[in-house]
C-alpha cells in the first residue's frame, strides 16, 4: 500500500481517535475542499444509525463544506460499507477513500 502524505495521515489519526474515544466499530475523518477536517464515529441509536463516514460527511456538510478532498475509514471490516462510499461520492466522484485497520495501516484506497 502507498505511503500517505501528511494531510492524509492526519485524517487517519483523527479517525483512529474518534473510534477509540467512543469505542465504536468505526472511526472516520474527511477533509473538505477548504482543507478543514471533520471526524466522527459510528452512530448506533434506536431511532437511527450512521456509519462513521456518513457521520463525518454530515458534520462537514452541516459546517458548510461544498466538497470532499479525501476520506479515511478505520475499521476491522474487510470492506468499506456501500453507504459510506455513497456518502463521499455524493460530494466528490474521485476523492480517495482510504480504509485502514485499527492499527492505522492502510488496507485499501478506493478511487
Amino acid at each position: 500500500m502507498p505511503d500517505l502524505d501528511a494531510e492524509d495521515q492526519k485524517l487517519v489519526t483523527l479517525a483512529r481517535s474518534a473510534r477509540a474515544r467512543t469505542e465504536a466499530a468505526e472511526g472516520a475523518a474527511v477533509r473538505d475542499t477548504d482543507g478543514r477536517t471533520y471526524a466522527a464515529a459510528t452512530v448506533d441509536q434506536p431511532s437511527f444509525q450512521l456509519t462513521a463516514l456518513q457521520a463525518a460527511v454530515a458534520a462537514a456538510l452541516s459546517s458548510g463544506a461544498e466538497g470532499v478532498e479525501a476520506a479515511v475509514v478505520v475499521t476491522a471490516d474487510a470492506l468499506v460499507k456501500e453507504s459510506s462510499v455513497h456518502a463521499v461520492r455524493d460530494l466528490a466522484k474521485d476523492a480517495p477513500i482510504i480504509r485502514t485497520g485499527p492499527d492505522g495501516a492502510v488496507q485499501e484506497v478506493l478511487r
